[in-house]
């Protein structure tokens, strides 16, 4: 009896040996290669990051939709762990508000829709315990057909400051479903709240930074004040009295803008002077940039600016010859940085083309 028991104790131990290596190919303890391989990929929008971690499935030669993965089922976006979507300010999915914050991402295959599905738990493993009662939202979109992708991907396309589509691809089908991001006011928001509030409130160059930003794209010009003003309160520069300007036009505030530009125009050197010309240009105030090209000229006659910004104005004369030679003395005294520039405009002014448009 003895005998037959050490014989079982034997057996047992030999079968364990042998078990555990087919074991250990599928350990969630320990640190092993999974057939499905992990990846995240990211994309910032404005200010606002947004990523998916997620595991990437073969197809392998085999059937997904409506077969490996069943429509109307749902099923975990990915394969292993919960697939992650984290965006770390507010965001809209197909024009639904989504809270920042980290979330579970699964989906529902259809043949002619999609479901998908962002749950407030993000750290289950798959869809197996999954709970509608934790979503945070649902978005209805329409699939997509795409060439044959064997390993499960997804994609940020179309990005812009203020969106980006998502994109889905496996087998060959295409789930894309758009974010949004109110880039404005999130930028506003972590000016306000954050980013002047840190050690970056003791340079000139920060509030002035932010002023421009709300000045460029058409924000309060009442905040843009108030940052310039902090800016000029650090060091009285050129950049800061054009910014401070600028704003004052904006609130309709004329004379006290002249007074703060001209404090400015006696100030700047000829690339400044230069760069507020060029500004106003892209504004569409010609006559105003001109005439900062013509004091600019008078008062640095040998800068290598001078000569460009006398090509522009011979330019919009209808001069080209002279407007030509002007920019070739330009060309001669630019710096490196400067050459390829200079020598596209000069081919334009040879194509008798007016460089200012």
């Amino acid at each position: 009896m003895y005998r037959n028991a050490a014989v079982a104790v034997l057996m047992t131990a030999i079968s364990t040996v042998i078990a555990a290596p087919l074991q250990a190919q599928t350990t969630v303890l320990l640190d092993l290669p999974l057939e499905s391989q992990r990846a995240q990929v990211m994309q910032k929008i404005g200010i606002t990051n947004i990523s998916i971690t997620y595991y990437r499935p073969r197809a392998k030669g085999r059937k997904i939709w409506g077969w490996l993965e069943p429509y109307g089922t749902v099923w975990r976006a990915g394969a292993n762990e919960n697939t992650t979507f984290e965006v770390s300010d507010p965001v809209t999915v197909e024009g639904k508000p989504l809270s920042k914050g980290i979330y579970g991402l699964h989906m529902i295959p259809g043949e002619n829709e999609w479901i998908v599905i962002f749950s407030k738990r993000a750290n289950a493993w798959g869809s197996f315990t999954y709970d509608p009662a934790e979503d945070a939202l649902r978005v209805n979109v329409k699939p997509q057909p795409t060439d044959m992708h064997d390993t499960l991907t997804y994609d940020f396309e179309d990005p812009t400051s203020a969106s980006v589509a998502v994109t889905m691809r496996w087998e060959k089908v295409a789930v894309p479903f758009k974010i949004a991001v109110n880039t404005n006011e999130i930028v506003q928001a972590s000016l306000r709240d954050q980013q002047l509030r840190s050690r970056l409130q003791y340079f000139w160059s920060s509030w002035n930074d932010a002023a421009t930003y709300l000045l460029d794209n058409k924000l309060s010009p009442q905040d843009a004040l108030t940052y310039a003003d902090k800016s000029l309160q650090l060091e009285e520069r050129f950049d800061n009295l054009i910014t401070k300007a600028r704003a004052l036009e904006r609130l309709n505030r004329e004379e006290e803008a002249i007074t703060v530009r001209n404090k400015a125009l006696a100030m700047g050197n000829a690339i400044q002077l230069n760069s507020y010309g060029r500004r106003l240009q892209l504004e569409g105030r010609q006559n105003e940039a001109f005439d900062i090209f013509r004091n600019n000229i008078q008062k640095n006659p040998d800068h290598w600016v001078a000569h460009y910004e006398s090509a522009r104005i011979a330019s919009a004369q209808g001069d080209f010859d002279g407007a030509m030679k002007e920019m070739k003395l330009a060309l001669a005294g630019a710096p490196d940085s400067q050459r390829s520039p200079l020598e596209s405009l000069i081919k334009r002014l040879e194509a008798k083309e007016d460089i200012n448009r």
